[in-house]
């Protein structure tokens, strides 16, 4: 199964706040917030979910087909990522517009607030999966994105009876309750955070067992405690990968989703796909930005063991018997 990602693709700009944002609320002013935070840096990083998830990808061995919208300034990103091996024949680039635009403060706990410029992304909508997936049995993940394309993508991979991971993420926020149920409804996997789960629940008006009744599976992000994989089979528990250091959280469910992926997409068993997802994500915890880690798959592998003790699981990835 090839994987095809869907979804956005941005230049991060990435701030540090030394102290922690709940000292500077105060609970009885919430509707009248009028906060500014002094930052000690300010990092410009190339990332979007989609174009992350997709780096992580190609680092894990694949050649995953990117498919979203970016601008006039996409260039030297967009040849980067070619030459890593990842598929730009599903970007559509606009001469007339930039590339979307991520905005992220982080503070000394970890905790971020945000906020996403469009760009170049409200054109994602005029993008055809059928007319870009060739692989007769793709593995299509609908990342967040311009709503109306996320929306179309879901229907679409309906349609074609492609398998896809729906991933509303950030998106939740922006998108109606009707609306998640009807573009996560058929999704072979719904992927959410712990945080976005809530909110999910909250806006559908749905009860957490009836998750399992929308999509096939459900995979729930849970930070430092890992990962939790519901299934009809049952419900797996996935520990966390152990970081050398921390640094910067941005993107790291992305490349979660990305060894979740690259696990699924070679017929690995749930555990160890989600072991993939945690191990994928302390790499970019423990750098700078969503796209500064690098590693071999024989790295990855070493280290898989060093920390779930065995690596005999992905050895068809690395071309050895089983």
């Amino acid at each position: 199964m090839r994987p095809v990602v869907t979804g956005s693709i941005a230049f991060d700009y990435l701030m540090s706040f030394p102290g922690k944002f709940e000292d500077h609320f105060l609970p009885e002013k919430l509707d009248r917030i009028s906060v500014s935070f002094l930052v000690d840096e300010l990092n410009v990083r190339r990332g979007g979910c989609a174009a992350n998830i997709a780096y992580s990808l190609a680092l894990l061995g694949e050649r995953p087909l990117l498919v979203g919208a970016a601008g006039n300034d996409f260039g030297p990103y967009g040849k980067d990522l070619e030459a890593l091996g990842v598929d730009l024949s599903g970007v559509l680039v606009k001469e007339d517009v930039r590339t979307a635009s991520f905005f992220a403060n982080t503070d000394s706990k970890g905790n971020q607030i945000a906020s996403f410029f469009t760009g170049a992304m409200q054109y994602a909508r005029e993008i055809s999966l059928p007319e870009l997936v060739k692989d007769p049995d793709p593995l299509v993940l609908v990342s967040p994105n311009d709503p109306e394309a996320m929306s179309r993508h879901a229907r679409e991979c309906r349609e074609e009876g492609y398998r896809f991971l729906y991933d509303p993420s950030q998106q939740i926020t922006r998108t109606p309750g009707e609306n998640l149920v009807r573009d996560a409804q058929g999704a072979w996997i719904l992927l959410v955070n712990e945080y976005e789960e809530e909110m999910f629940l909250k806006k559908t008006g749905l009860a957490r067992e009836e998750l399992l009744g929308l999509a096939k599976n459900v995979v729930v992000t849970l930070g430092e405690e890992g990962s939790e994989i519901r299934t009809p089979e049952g419900t797996f528990r996935v520990p966390a990968a152990r970081p050398e250091r921390v640094l910067d959280p941005t993107g790291v469910g992305d490349a979660f989703r990305a060894g979740l992926v690259k696990g699924l997409s070679w017929n690995l068993s749930w555990e160890t796909a989600g072991r993939m997802g945690s191990l994928a994500a302390v790499y970019v915890l423990e750098t700078d930005g969503p796209q500064s880690h690098h590693y071999t798959l024989q790295e990855f592998a070493e280290r898989y063991a060093r920390n779930f003790g065995s690596a005999e699981e992905l050895k068809p990835l690395l071309g050895e018997e089983a």
